[in-house]
């Protein structure tokens, strides 16, 4: 009785494909992997023969989600910038709903940021109807030292990358109340994963406050958050919001996982 060439894997789940699993499997592996990743790492990964993993990858370099780098590594591909992008476009309008919710409940702005690279870029966004608000433009990049919403997805990583990032980025004092120590940042960061929130005391921006959450298990590292002038947001009104953007952002990470947004009304 001859062996089976691969070994014994599940079947793709009812209804799909599985090569089209497959090849997703291997571009998620490729993301996870910082973007560059090679041929026998990749099998491991993904628990594939070689021969299948090659020839996965070879059609997705002819299409160009993949390319070879010299040093015979594989890393994503350019093709995949403009699904990024439009993905992004689209996340912010899924979040809409829980935004509105918000800023209804509250009466402040309300964000969505993903972390896109070392930046905080802001996706999403519904604006207060109060006439002294505070706005953040869609497509903005901050840095995530000085903002809750970076505060809220670096509380989630490893110290020693966060370390690596603030290294990267430096720690601009964007104004006298931003950290721009280290090891102070980390400590914070502590404090974030010990309340399950993050905050912005006006190191942003003077005279804005903001409180954030990490959307959690999503598959970007996106956060959640309602901002406003500091008069306004106050501790009481903190407090009042930390809930009400835990349910949000929960509802927003089972809208994501099922695959279809909420219906906008």
């Amino acid at each position: 009785m001859t062996a089976d060439p691969e070994p014994r894997r599940p079947t793709a789940r009812a209804g799909g494909v599985q090569s089209l699993e497959r090849a997703f499997g291997l571009l998620e592996a490729m993301a996870d992997a910082g973007g560059t990743i090679g041929l026998s790492q990749l099998a491991a990964e993904a628990e594939l023969p070689l021969p299948t993993i090659h020839r996965l990858v070879r059609t997705l370099v002819d299409l160009g989600y993949v390319r070879q780098e010299p040093s015979r590594q594989y890393a994503l591909g350019p093709r995949l910038i403009r699904l990024g992008e439009t993905s992004s476009r689209m996340l912010g309008r899924w979040a809409r709903p829980y935004l509105l919710e918000l800023v209804e409940g509250l009466g402040e702005s309300a964000n969505l940021a993903m972390l896109d690279g070392d930046l905080m870029v802001y996706v999403g966004q519904a604006q207060s109807q109060q006439s002294m608000r505070m706005f953040t433009e869609v497509g903005r990049a901050v840095s995530a030292h000085c903002t809750a919403v970076g505060k809220a997805l670096l509380a989630g990583e490893d110290p020693a990358a966060v370390r690596a990032l603030l290294a990267r980025t430096g720690m601009e004092a964007r104004t006298e109340h931003t950290i721009t120590d280290p090891d102070a940042f980390l400590a914070s960061l502590a404090d974030v994963r010990r309340n399950g929130y993050a905050v912005d005391d006006q190191e942003q921006e003077l005279g804005v406050r903001c409180v954030a959450v990490a959307v959690p298990d999503a598959p970007s590292r996106i956060a959640m958050s309602v901002s406003g002038p500091a008069p306004r947001m106050t501790e009481q009104l903190i407090e009042q919001a930390v809930p009400l953007l835990t349910g949000a952002a929960a509802a927003l990470a089972k809208d994501l996982a099922s695959g279809h947004g909420r219906r906008q009304g």
